[in-house]
């Protein structure tokens, strides 16, 4: 036991030792990740100046034009606010890349074990390309993305029973009192489980357990949105996630890119009814699966 200790240790000093020269003299792995750095700062600064030519423009209404009016109030100088803004589509990058590719494997997972759905949401995809006369997905403008009702719904009703942030905490700054009258005194955690929500009976009812996209359409097959503290998965009031609708625009994008050149059929079956007893999940921060998602891919027939 004491060499192996001995040797994980040397090993140790070792490595460190190594990324210290890298560091120093700018050499190896240290100065690729400079680079890297260096060409998202740049992408993220051309984005900036590009919009800047375009304020005061009424058909910018998206959520960077916004934080780039906003930002004008703040006073920073020019150099200053292009770099606070910068930072902010960064962390906007990063902090949707993980969540919504666990989104999207457990997504994939559930249509393939509820082959209706996967139909209705091709059907709904053929539908909306023939009525716009698009012949590739990668067209669709983003109100033609908003007209997928029923792929919306799957999105959000994979996401009630996956989550993938499954578990949230909070630090209270004060003492206050919830809602229910329960006391919370300052500086105690509160913790809650959306992925313990999305399965109460109390909330969604007997089938709660229940793969059913149908539950978020009304009678018009419109999609329809839950009390944002019944469906806590973007959080809600004030800490309500900024990236809502930036996340389910890219998820949109990715399915129906996938779903219209291939059929999707996952290795070892998907999430049926009897497989979503006990899924295949390895808890971290993020509800990941375990093992990942192997799948084969058929070109499908156009």
């Amino acid at each position: 036991m004491k060499n192996c200790y001995k040797r994980f240790g040397s090993r140790f000093i070792l490595n460190t030792t190594k990324l210290l020269v890298w560091w120093f003299f700018n050499v190896g792995s240290e100065r690729k990740y400079k680079e890297a750095i260096e060409r998202v700062n740049q992408f993220a600064m051309e984005v900036i100046k590009s919009k800047e030519t375009q304020i005061g423009d009424k058909t910018n209404e998206d959520l960077l034009s916004r934080f780039m009016a906003s930002s004008w109030e703040m006073g920073f100088e020019d150099e200053e606010r292009r770099k606070f803004l910068r930072d902010i589509i960064i962390s906007f990058i990063l902090a949707g890349k993980d969540s919504t590719s666990t989104a999207l494997t457990w997504f994939f997972w559930l249509l393939d074990g509820h082959p209706h759905c996967k139909h209705m949401i091709h059907k709904e995809l053929s539908m909306l390309m023939t009525s716009t006369h698009h012949i590739h997905p990668l067209n669709l403008t983003f109100d033609d993305l908003k007209n997928l009702h029923y792929l919306h719904a799957a999105l959000s009703e994979s996401m009630r029973l996956f989550p993938p942030v499954p578990i949230n905490s909070r630090l209270t700054v004060d003492d206050d009192i919830l809602p229910d009258g329960t006391f919370v005194g300052k500086g105690w955690f509160a913790d809650y489980s959306a992925y313990a929500m999305g399965r109460m009976e109390r909330l969604w009812g007997s089938d709660c357990r229940e793969f059913k996209p149908g539950r978020w359409l009304d009678d018009n097959g419109m999609y329809q949105n839950f009390d944002q503290y019944k469906y806590p998965v973007f959080h809600g009031g004030f800490r309500m996630c900024l990236g809502k609708e930036m996340a389910y625009l890219q998820m949109k994008s990715v399915v129906v890119a996938v779903m219209h050149e291939f059929e999707i059929e996952v290795v070892g079956g998907g999430g049926t009814p009897e497989k979503m007893v006990e899924p295949p999940y390895s808890l971290s921060l993020l509800l990941n699966m375990k093992n990942g998602l192997h799948v084969r891919l058929k070109k499908r027939q156009q």
